[in-house]
């Protein structure tokens, strides 16, 4: 054994500054008249200093410091419904979620008063109410005291609650950001600094904030969820993968935008390139009991309420019991539970809500504008949106299916929930944070950081943020939209306050149709909110700005979705493939 003065460490690679920042990485641009290489936008610039002396663990607490500020000062200012009669919003839904789920037995969680914001989300989005339902409680009990701390307006309550949204994102979405991109980074051979570029692009992603920090949600949980799914199939592991997508759609239903997506990538590592019928079996083992596990606790209460003594009788049967072609037995042990089962799955589903909510920027919204759907029946609205949905994800699953890569998975994501988001039934604007969060990770990615992706990128955020103004608006959160956007812009270099993902002979740019096409969408985006703030709308037509708004946004997505699809069918061989086998015929 050698001893210790023998020992020597090892020695650190010195990193050369051109192999982390180079002009064909995105990072560095070069000046055509002096040659002098420059930061390619301000991001680059920003983050410069830490660029290969600096160590991530020094420059990642640092970004989650910064990012943090964005949260909570966003969190100062109003919030979904507050004082807003007769509902109160989004805050209050959380809040009252808090409510019952702490003062009633738990076979009542979907049946309590379900006009005044009932349960409507899965049953891991029940513990987490509970749980900080309990630790509100403590601190203080007036805030969730059953049925007398309705709509209540607490100054205090309100930084509980802002504070429950931020640790509960610092505790999942940002430590699964930060796996996935520096698993993801490795794949794609980008390195670490690059990494770090790609981590503040992702954290100050103007969308998240304003929904979850401004609006008020926990939508960053369940996205959390579906990136350490992801980040556990790009290292080989898809069965955790299972767990924790199972644990995204136990939080919320909206992660089924990916399922599509993540099942055709899940099926095709079993059959490619050989068929694997132990690992088929052992992703369909684990599925169904990461289920059965995300359930246990919900029927276990069910059960033990039962034993306790509480009734069923008083409840409504839920739809999905009274349409089953046989009838179960009322005294048997089991039926409280597949009783609460079909209740949940009642009001997860909401299908008797229609086709959409509010003034949403997708297909069904922009042809209602035009064409009134609601003359239609219900049922065949909902087999027109099953029929489109398809038509729109089969392309992307089908290319996952047949080139199951990690490194695809981004892309495929994107252009499956962008299909959802455009053609599913019952669609809120906020969903748009589902096909945005895979897009703008591809920052991460080889050549991400390049034009050719990242105004993409930026073009897709901006555009998703801007069709969620009004409801901003009515939040009261128009400076920290403002604020929050055209800061995102400023890092990244997107119009209105910068150019440079689109300037003249930039390494890796964009064509001059796409060009064209996004800055006269940046450009329809400002005038729209001149007109929107100075010009009222006719008296006939007071949502005639919300309209355009939504129309000019299912555009843009649907122009998203075509380039996300294009990127995959590019990235996935299948084009090169095929020139290939055309020159052998």
């Amino acid at each position: 054994m050698a001893s210790p003065a023998a020992h020597k460490p090892r020695r650190r690679k010195r990193i050369e500054e051109g192999s982390l920042a180079h002009v064909t990485h995105g990072t560095l641009d070069r000046d055509h008249t002096t040659h002098a290489r420059k930061p390619a936008f301000p991001l680059v610039a920003f983050l410069w200093p830490a660029k290969g002396t600096v160590s991530q663990w020094v420059t990642i607490p640092l970004i989650l410091m910064v990012v943090g500020l964005f949260r909570w000062t966003t969190g100062l200012w109003g919030y979904s419904g507050f004082q807003s009669p007769p509902m109160h919003g989004d805050f209050e839904a959380q809040r009252h979620w808090m409510e019952l789920t702490t003062h009633l037995p738990v076979s009542q969680w979907y049946f309590h008063d379900l006009e005044w914001w009932g349960l409507d989300y899965p049953p891991l989005t029940a513990y987490h109410s509970w749980i900080l339902g309990i630790v509100g409680s403590y601190i203080n009990p007036n805030w969730f005291a059953l049925v007398r701390s309705r709509a209540l307006d607490d100054p205090s309550l309100k930084i509980y609650m802002r504070a429950t949204v931020f640790i509960s994102e610092y505790l999942i979405y940002v430590p699964a950001v930060i796996i996935f991109l520096r698993r993801y980074s490795r794949l794609e051979r980008v390195n670490v600094w690059e990494a770090s570029i790609a981590l503040v692009a992702v954290l100050m992603q103007p969308g998240t904030i304003l929904i979850d920090h401004g609006h008020f949600q926990y939508n960053t949980v369940m996205l959390g969820f579906t990136l350490a799914s992801m980040s556990s199939m790009a290292a080989g592991r898809p069965l955790w993968g299972c767990v924790f997508f199972v644990g995204a759609l136990g939080f919320k239903q909206m992660a089924l935008f990916y399922a599509p997506a993540i099942f055709a990538y899940l099926l095709g590592i079993c059959l490619f390139p050989r068929v694997d019928v132990i690992r088929f079996l052992s992703i369909a083992l684990v599925t169904i009991f990461s289920f059965a596990l995300l359930y246990l606790p919900f029927l276990l209460g069910v059960l033990y309420d039962k034993y306790r003594g509480i009734s069923l009788e008083d409840l409504p049967v839920p739809p999905l019991l009274v349409s089953l072609p046989v009838s179960l037995n009322e005294e048997s042990w089991y039926y409280p539970a597949v009783f609460q089962v079909a209740q949940s799955v009642h009001r997860i589903f909401p299908f008797a809500r229609g086709l959409f909510e509010d003034k949403v920027a997708n297909v069904w919204c922009a042809i209602h504008t035009f064409h009134k759907l609601n003359r239609y029946p219900s049922v065949l609205l909902q087999r027109a949106a099953l029929a489109a949905t398809s038509l729109a994800i089969i392309p992307p699953c089908f290319i996952l299916f047949l080139k199951p890569r990690k490194e695809l998975l981004p892309l495929a994501l994107a252009a499956t929930s962008w299909g959802f988001f455009l053609c599913s039934y019952q669609v809120h604007e906020k969903n748009v944070l589902l096909p945005l969060l895979p897009m703008t990770i591809l920052l991460g990615g080889e050549g991400g950081l390049l034009p050719s992706i990242r105004a993409w990128v930026g073009l897709a955020n901006m555009l998703g943020v801007w069709t969620m103004f009004p409801l901003l608006k009515r939040d009261e959160l128009r400076v920290p939209y403002f604020v929050i956007t055209l800061l995102w812009a400023y890092l990244l270099g997107f119009p209105p306050v910068s150019l440079s993902a689109y300037h003249e002979g930039t390494t890796g740019g964009l064509s001059l149709l796409s060009k064209i096409l996004h800055l006269n969408l940046y450009l329809v985006m400002v005038v729209w909110h001149v007109v929107e703030a100075f010009v009222p709308p006719p008296s006939d037509k007071p949502d005639l700005w919300v309209v355009a708004n939504a129309i000019v946004g299912a555009g843009g997505f649907g122009i998203c979705y075509l380039w996300c699809v294009w990127r995959l069918f590019w990235k996935s061989g299948l084009v090169k493939q095929a020139k290939e086998e055309s020159k052998t015929l």
